[in-house]
């Protein structure tokens, strides 16, 4: 690459990020016979695949807990440019049940075309369980320290700055666990698959590296998180959802400000 403005006309190479399509396909039973179909393909950052696959099942609410799941295996021939294994197969257990229909139906009432936002609210609503929400409170100074921590733990985005992160963390302000991705909502996937093993993310929060978008606060929703917090700023149905599902959500987080839109009691002096 070329530089333009400081240092300008020196030729040097630099560290971009991998991003390649994932096709994950679902193997499941239908009656008295296990078909094998197609259900996504995303553009991700390669790595933690069964993870992503995973918590974009979860998060649609097609498998529950790790039990559903019998197998995850790449399947196909290797890519020939890069020799990636860009094919997922994921074979659940004979008493899973697939809404195909439903499935296909969540996806249109979730893309934001066409469809209005108490629409897609009523979508979250019908798809989640009732549970009860965990208690999550965490002081302001342990929030304001959530952003430092991330960077440390950002290993790929310090290399090339061009991925987005989703990390775990608790009511001291520790960060458990970080993904990272080339798509927020495949950061969040590959986070929430690595928990599902474990009570999923119930109980602990969830620090956005970028923006909190309704798909993100849906998917955090899905997976029990009772607290959200953002660097960037919330979109308006994000903020709705977050009070229509008892969800802390802080954006702006700064390490000397941040703004609460929902669950202030919930951010202790």
């Amino acid at each position: 690459m070329s530089r333009v403005g400081v240092g300008a006309g020196a030729t040097d190479e630099d560290l971009v990020t991998v991003e390649e399509p994932l096709e994950v396909r679902l193997s499941y039973r239908d009656g008295g016979e296990r078909v094998e179909r197609s259900i996504v393909v995303t553009m991700r950052t390669p790595g933690a695949d069964a993870e992503l696959a995973i918590g974009f099942l979860a998060g649609e609410g097609i498998v529950n807990s790790a039990a559903d799941v019998r197998l995850v295996e790449p399947c196909g021939p290797p890519s020939p440019d890069k020799g990636l294994r860009n094919v997922l197969r994921v074979e659940l257990g004979d008493d899973v049940r697939v809404d195909i229909g439903g499935l296909l139906r969540h996806f249109y009432a979730t893309s934001s075309c066409g469809v209005c936002g108490k629409a897609s609210l009523d979508a979250v609503r019908v798809q989640l369980e009732p549970r009860p929400t965990p208690a999550f409170a965490i002081t302001a100074a342990a929030l304001k320290g959530l952003p430092a921590r991330l960077r440390a733990r950002q290993a790929e985005f310090a290399r090339t700055g061009g991925l987005h992160s989703s990390a775990a963390f608790d009511a001291n302000g520790a960060i458990l666990r970080v993904r990272e991705d080339v798509g927020r909502h495949n950061a969040l996937d590959k986070l929430a698959g690595s928990y599902l093993a474990e009570n999923g993310l119930r109980g602990r929060g969830l620090l956005l590296s970028g923006r909190a978008s309704f798909e993100l606060l849906q998917k955090a929703a899905v997976a029990g998180v009772a607290f959200v917090a953002a660097i960037g700023p919330p979109s308006s149905l994000a903020v709705e959802l977050a009070a229509d599902q008892d969800i802390a959500l802080v954006g702006f987080l700064r390490a000397d400000r941040f703004n609460v839109y929902v669950g202030a009691q919930r951010v202790l002096p």
